[in-house]
């Protein structure tokens, strides 16, 4: 894995926390991280996402810690979870996305009911609504989930993960799109996801796809973020 320099990684911070704001999957609460080093970990500091710009100070978080940064937002042990567990980790999204709320009200995870749907993988529903903001916490989460790169919290949001930025939000965005097309379709009538082989193509070409999506998602010279 290669990673990137501080001022590059925080640049790249700003243009996903924008496309995440702009893509309407946060409001006044959501980070994100990104890997700068196997250990070392730059998180946005603690105000809304549409706010960030390069005078906002980030959090540099050291994996193994026992105590975060006096200004990091108190869920950074969600990311420092998720980069110890999974080496391939190289960011991390934290969002609050509607439809995702929605169906997991139901208590269930968006079906893939199309390609897209079928990139994101396994998907893990953390029945349990309250703000992870200690360590044991924080791991109890993520062992619990597996091998998921999205992890939908009961009432409280989703995380995503993937080997950088463009592809963890592109993660998060389709995470929603999957739940939006779940809704619509099972209120329809019953709903049928795509067959096993049919979801593993998707998945084997995750690796392509998903920084198409990234890209898209990045904020354009305008400031704009497509919806």
């Amino acid at each position: 894995m290669e990673f990137l320099a501080t001022e590059a990684a925080y640049r790249e911070l700003i243009a996903t926390a924008r496309g995440l704001a702009r893509a309407g999957l946060v409001d006044a609460f959501g980070h994100v991280s990104v890997r700068t080093s196997i250990d070392q970990v730059l998180l946005t500091p603690p105000v809304p996402l549409a706010w960030l710009t390069a005078d906002d100070a980030p959090s540099d978080l050291s994996l193994g810690a026992v105590d975060l940064p006096e200004k990091a937002p108190k869920e950074a042990w969600i990311h420092i979870a998720v980069y110890e567990r999974h080496a391939a980790a190289g960011a991390v999204c934290r969002a609050q996305p509607r439809a995702v709320a929605a169906v997991a009200a139901l208590g269930r995870v968006p079906a893939a009911l199309n390609g897209h749907a079928a990139m994101i993988g396994p998907i893990a529903l953390y029945p349990d609504s309250r703000l992870i903001r200690d360590r044991q916490t924080a791991e109890a989460l993520v062992s619990s989930s597996g091998d998921a790169r999205a992890i939908i919290l009961r009432g409280n949001g989703a995380v995503t993960w993937g080997r950088d930025a463009r592809e963890a939000l592109a993660r998060m965005w389709i995470l929603e799109r999957s739940a939006e097309l779940h809704l619509r379709a099972s209120s329809a009538g019953p709903t049928s996801e795509l067959p096993a082989e049919e979801q593993g193509w998707w998945r084997e070409h995750a690796s392509e796809l998903l920084p198409r999506v990234g890209r898209y998602l990045e904020p354009d010279s305008s400031g704009d973020t497509p919806r």
